[in-house]
């Protein structure tokens, strides 16, 4: 437990950023898993659910949530995924 006024704060700011963390890498999990399902059944909004994936992966990189080669990497194979569905 810490005793001085700073390490309490940083405590609670960690536990409040973590919290937000953790909600925006579930939504970009679940952003493109909704690319991929949309990929895999051929449906009409595919390009759209692939370039709104690409955007959250691109925000999460900017956030700091991901590296940016992981970034590139993920978009990559959405974009692959995308070419090969067409």
């Amino acid at each position: 437990m810490p005793n001085i006024k700073s390490a309490k704060k940083r405590v609670k700011v960690n536990k409040v950023k973590a919290a937000a963390n953790k909600s925006r890498k579930s939504n970009l999990k679940t952003v493109i898993k909704n690319a991929d399902f949309a990929c895999v059944n051929n449906a009409e909004n595919k390009t759209d659910a692939i370039r709104l994936a690409i955007k959250k992966v691109d925000q999460a990189c900017a956030k700091g949530l991901m590296h940016k080669n992981a970034a590139a990497r993920k978009k990559s194979q959405l974009a692959k995924k995308l070419n090969a569905s067409n």
